[in-house]
């Protein structure tokens, strides 16, 4: 086959919902895409443990503490599986680990901004888990096999993540006067930070039109942002605290909330680089990368010794 006809046989696989593998012929933007987009999340993963990491030992209880740590540890396992996917697509993780350390890879805009109280950590977990639920969900039926599968777990420990931040918000809102107001700032500084997270608006973002026809993408980044909206803003009214936007209310004609624009100026400004915490966090993870370097060599040692063994096995 030519390229055009090849090219033409993947967009029918794709048309026809069969799923595309790693041996599979695949156009080389397809492949780029999928390592921007798989290698970024992964990213996203790993840096994410960062803010919530910080409150691990200054949780409130046992109980507290416990939870925390298992969804870090969780956060950790997403970043392998993710990682283990890029991986297929011919690209070292080493290679991608390195665009992360040298500022040149992306990750969430939204690890960018600071955990300042323990209702942090329940915002983090009700609104950026809940956004990225909305983000990832789709991403089960993306056209590429592995990321898909690693999507199928992700998915269902990220809906436990966010429970129990909902879980920490409504047991601030039912506290004290004080808990309550806790819990209304957090919202107060998360809120468009998270609305930030499904991407620019359409008009604005130059790969949705080609990942919707790849279906790496199922919904465009305002579609997603929309439904985010329409089910978060009923549970803020249930918490008792109110989202921060004048522009927010019900459109009965349309069926959905309309609400007020993110400042997109913050938005770029962070993805370039000068939000809150973005220094502080890839210096985070060049120190944990640097200091870890003993554990990778010890661990190929290893490996280079067990197959050393084995090769002397069989030849005996």
């Amino acid at each position: 086959m030519n390229t055009t006809e090849l090219e033409r046989d993947f967009q029918n696989k794709i048309d026809n919902e069969i799923r595309i593998e790693p041996k599979d012929w695949m156009p080389d933007n397809y492949r780029q895409t999928l390592i921007r987009q798989i290698s970024q999340h992964a990213h996203s993963e790993i840096v994410g443990m960062l803010p919530e990491g910080n409150w691990i030992t200054r949780a409130p209880s046992l109980r507290r503490k416990v939870a925390l740590l298992a969804k870090v540890q969780d956060e950790a396992g997403h970043g392998l599986y993710l990682y283990s996917a890029t991986e297929t697509l011919g690209i070292e993780r080493d290679e991608t680990i390195e665009d992360l350390n040298s500022g040149k890879a992306k990750y969430s805009s939204i690890f960018n901004y600071p955990t300042l109280t323990w209702a942090d950590i329940g915002a983090i977990g009700w609104l950026v888990d809940g956004a990225a639920i909305m983000n990832q969900v789709p991403l089960c039926r993306c056209s590429y096999g592995p990321y898909a599968r690693a999507m199928v777990r992700v998915c269902k420990e990220e809906s436990f993540h966010q429970r129990q931040g909902y879980e920490i918000m409504l047991t601030l809102c039912r506290g004290s006067e004080a808990q309550k107001n806790m819990a209304q700032d957090a919202l107060n500084r998360w809120w468009w930070p998270a609305l930030m997270m499904f991407g620019p608006s359409d008009s604005d973002s130059p790969h949705t039109a080609q990942s919707m026809k790849w279906k790496i993408k199922r919904f465009t980044n305002d579609e997603l942002r929309q439904k985010f909206v329409d089910i978060t803003s009923p549970q803020a009214d249930f918490l008792g605290i109110s989202i921060p936007d004048d522009n927010l209310k019900w459109n009965e004609d349309e069926g959905h909330y309309d609400f007020g624009e993110p400042a997109w100026e913050e938005f770029y400004d962070v993805i370039r680089g000068n939000g809150p915490c973005n220094a502080e966090r890839l210096n985070a993870r060049k120190k944990a990368y640097n200091e870890g370097s003993w554990v990778r060599e010890a661990a190929l040692a290893y490996a280079k010794k067990k197959s050393n063994s084995e090769n002397l096995v069989q030849v005996a």
